[in-house]
């Protein structure tokens, strides 16, 4: 089977873009099961720089053809590509083509390429990526976007594939207001757990940074309002323990200078980590935080209980089932809900050790990428059907 998947932008060393990791470990994990993979994106990295590799190149198998973003500075600004070329592309990829995997659904990308692919009569799947809600941001450009742009694209949508039951609810009271409905399908993230088995680089992590021996908590994201950020912040001013430090990782996207003010001499802002860097974030750290709304299923989570860290989330991540596997603790963002949990957890190493356990345990019986990839062969399977 040769499947396309369509992304505004893939560059495997972007430690943050959660999009792109997910479809990396995807495509690869699809490329071990036999199939033919094409990813179909842009030059962009990250908001701030293009990629600076070739245009076209195979990477592990996979081949990945980058469109030129015209004006890049609208990535950063407006979080909106200028690819130049991919309806062309498109046309030279798709003929030969089973299946075009989208992923997010209101990005110009989809505008260029979904229309050769109706000419072709090539189905088209859907993942959204947790984009979809009006409620988590941009919620009046979402509404206009979908009325005037995608009218005519929202019906050839043949399967969405939800990360969660959440997202799925989600994705059917949207396209219930379409008056159209398509096939709806759950397959999570995952990740190589191979990637996570013998971290190293912890004490080193902490001696860079001058953490010191006492627990450190690790927030690891973009550093966004619904991340929940700022909520974590405030709890950990809350928290009665000197040795213990948080550890904030992740570029910035608007809080940095609202939760500078609110730092202390136990908070830590790091930036962005590239990949090597973030294993080691991971290595020296006891417990990770994420209280964000919004969420579809993060990956820095996921990744997080692969290296056994136990986990303290919101119920906005999506993952309900990590409180009775006893990986973590789900609790509402709020920094008084928030500080009260970090208390008890850091207060406890014996605990955290096992709740580290019981979270590698988790990750390992259900969101590993041969597992999803299997789900998404069938997703695929179906809609040729």
């Amino acid at each position: 089977m040769k499947i396309v998947h369509l992304t505004p932008y893939y560059a495997p060393a972007y430690a943050y873009g959660g999009v792109v990791r997910a479809v990396e470990g995807l495509v690869q994990a699809l490329h071990r099961r036999g199939h033919s993979l094409t990813v179909l994106t842009t030059d962009a990295f990250d908001q701030q720089q293009s990629y600076d590799g070739p245009v076209q190149e195979t990477l592990e198998g996979v081949e990945v053809i980058r469109a030129t973003n015209a004006m890049p500075w609208l990535r950063g600004r407006f979080n909106l590509s200028t690819p130049l070329d991919m309806r062309w592309l498109a046309q030279n990829v798709l003929p030969d083509a089973d299946v075009l995997h989208v992923h997010e659904w209101r990005t110009v990308e989809n505008l260029r390429v979904m229309p050769v692919a109706a000419k072709l009569g090539v189905p088209v799947v859907m993942s959204p990526h947790g984009t979809l809600g009006y409620a988590t941001g941009r919620g009046r450009l979402k509404s206009t976007w979908d009325t005037l742009l995608n009218r005519q694209l929202r019906k050839q949508i043949r399967t969405i594939v939800a990360l969660t039951e959440n997202e799925a609810d989600e994705a059917r009271a949207l396209w219930q207001t379409f008056g159209h409905m398509p096939h709806m399908e759950v397959v999570p993230n995952g990740i190589n757990l191979a990637d996570y088995d013998q971290l190293s680089g912890g004490a080193d992590f902490r001696q860079e940074h001058d953490l010191g021996r006492g627990p450190v908590v690790l927030f690891m994201g973009r550093l966004h309002a619904r991340k929940g950020i700022a909520q974590l912040v405030e709890a950990f001013r809350l928290l009665d323990d000197a040795e213990a430090r948080l550890v904030i990782a992740g570029p910035d996207e608007g809080m940095r200078s609202q939760i500078t003010p609110r730092l202390d001499e136990r908070m830590v802002m790091v930036g962005y980590l590239d990949s090597e860097e973030r294993l080691k974030a991971l290595a020296a750290a006891d417990l990770f935080v994420l209280p964000a709304t919004g969420e579809g299923l993060s990956m820095a989570v996921l990744e997080a209980m692969a290296a056994s860290v136990p986990v303290l989330l919101s119920p906005g991540c999506n993952l309900p089932q990590v409180q009775p596997a006893g990986a973590g603790w789900i609790v509402e963002p709020d920094p008084s809900e928030l500080a009260q949990p970090l208390t008890q957890m850091l207060a406890d190493p014996d605990r955290l050790q096992a709740m580290g356990a019981a979270a590698r345990q988790f990750v390992a019986a259900r969101y590993t990428w041969d597992v999803v990839a299997e789900q998404m062969e069938q997703v695929y399977l179906g809609v040729l059907d």
